[in-house]
């Protein structure tokens, strides 16, 4: 974002001048210190809506850094806390519920322009605790990747607007930001069988 890159050419650019990963912990936590008060000053100077590369091309915007680095600094933040076996410290509502939106609205939907899309259950998710809630339509995406020759068989979400759903889930904003980020699964899951397996299916699938 400092350096203004807009395309791939000029990210692969900075990959080839990026420093050799250090060998030793100290070193490597130095080295995470620099990028992340670096990523932060840009953040701080730079608008939402400017134009920056990201990985996700519908929105080439510093916003969608600002919402992912958000997101993942929290997830992992949860993961270092359970690796070390301490009391996870609460998330924010706000963070909380733009973690569902990212997952719902970037992380499950990507599919290929080959692959064949099957619709299998509508899910409304709501937040006991807020306003918040999700309809999710939950399906899969299958086909042969034409250059790989490979076969594929993968779990598929995307937001709709309307529809009568066929599974509800409930839970605080927090615990439905942590099951749709597989950091825990305290939610409250009714409806149909094979409605259920769909997205079960999608929610060990993990974040694609």
């Amino acid at each position: 974002m400092s350096e203004d890159v807009r395309d791939d050419a000029g990210v692969a650019e900075i990959d080839a001048t990026k420093p050799p990963r250090p060998t030793e912990t100290l070193d490597v936590l130095a080295l995470c210190a620099d990028a992340t008060d670096r990523l932060l000053d840009a953040l701080e100077r730079l608008d939402d809506n400017e134009v920056r590369w990201s990985w996700w091309s519908a929105d080439q915007t510093v916003g969608f850094t600002r919402r992912m680095q958000t997101f993942e600094a929290t997830m992992h933040r949860i993961d270092a806390e359970i690796t070390a076996g301490v009391a996870s410290n609460p998330m924010a509502p706000g963070v909380a519920a733009g973690a569902v939106d990212h997952a719902v609205d970037v992380m499950w939907g990507w599919m290929p322009e080959w692959a064949t899309y099957e619709r299998s259950a509508l899910v409304d998710a709501r937040a006991t605790d807020t306003a918040d809630h999700w309809l999710i339509e939950v399906g899969r995406w299958f086909g042969t990747g034409p250059e790989s020759g490979n076969e594929f068989d993968e779990p598929r979400a995307v937001r709709v607007s309307t529809g009568d759903a066929d599974i509800h889930v409930s839970a605080t904003v927090e615990q439905l930001a942590r099951w749709a980020w597989t950091r825990g699964r305290v939610v409250e899951v009714d409806g149909d069988g094979s409605g259920q397996r769909a997205l079960d299916a999608l929610i060990s699938a993990g974040m694609q």
